[in-house]
């Protein structure tokens, strides 16, 4: 559940399901008839655009993502992330200034693509975007197959597009067809990708999974920030600042010992 503590606190503004949503009390009362703390507005939310966004950013969805490092494999092996104390730092970067303030601004521009060519385009944009060819596979295979397994839901924008599409372009189209939120979609891509990497760097570094924990925390206000400064920016504002990360993308095509793809 890599998105839930900060999806959650975006969509509480969505109702639960008439009829009792989990159960058949009324809402605001807990269990045993006591006053619930934190009372849940009723309708369908819960159960209809946060479930799914949920599923499709949760590690059990079949993009591949473990597979990827993001340059970070590079990264670990050169000296430059060697503990949890260079590890913020370097995410808090790439999410600020790197493809994490990137792909927020493409899975929007794709939430608003309300043509397929609208939506063509943000996907050639975002292929033209990428600064190695490691980073190119890298969204291009978690998007290919995150389209692929889409198709359970349908997104008829996002199956128009021939060819194979970078990930935030995939995951901004299947939630502006099912009705997920643009806020919520954009936190929620970027906190599985701060998650990812974490997760990469505990196995790398290593990591125990506490230190691991302690950076996911630490960066939860760089999440919120880099959401809320990408709303307004365009196409056009697209661009990165992380040179030492996209070396380390670019270096990881020829590293002699690879765990990660990317």
């Amino acid at each position: 559940m890599r998105a839930a503590g900060t999806i959650i606190t975006m969509m509480t503004d969505l109702p639960l399901p008439q009829g009792g949503g989990w159960g058949a009390r009324e809402p605001g009362v807990g269990a045993g008839g006591s006053p619930s703390p934190n009372p849940l507005p009723e309708g369908e939310g819960f159960s209809g655009p946060l479930v799914k966004l949920l599923t499709w950013l949760s590690p059990a969805f079949p993009t591949g993502a473990f597979a990827y490092s993001h340059g970070l494999e590079w990264a670990v092996e050169a000296g430059d992330v060697s503990s949890e104390a260079a590890l913020l730092p370097w995410l808090e970067d790439v999410l600020r200034h790197g493809s994490g303030h990137a792909d927020a601004v493409l899975l929007r521009h794709a939430h608003r693509a309300g043509t397929a060519a609208a939506l063509a385009e943000v996907a050639e944009m975002a292929q033209a975007a990428q600064p190695s060819r490691e980073r190119r596979d890298e969204t291009l295979g978690q998007g290919s197959a995150f389209a692929i397994a889409a198709r359970v839901w349908g997104a008829p924008l996002l199956e128009a597009l021939p060819g194979p599409v970078a990930y935030p372009v995939a995951v901004g189209a299947l939630a502006r067809a099912h009705g997920v939120p643009e806020d919520a979609a954009a936190l929620g891509l970027l906190h599985a990708f701060a998650a990812n990497l974490v997760g990469a760097a505990v196995r790398l570094v290593p990591l125990g999974q506490t230190a691991g924990l302690r950076v996911m925390a630490a960066l939860e206000p760089t999440l919120h920030a880099v959401a809320a400064a990408t709303r307004d920016t365009d196409l056009d504002g697209i661009g990165g600042a992380c040179f030492r990360s996209d070396i380390a993308s670019m270096r990881h095509e020829t590293q002699y010992t690879r765990l990660f793809r990317t």
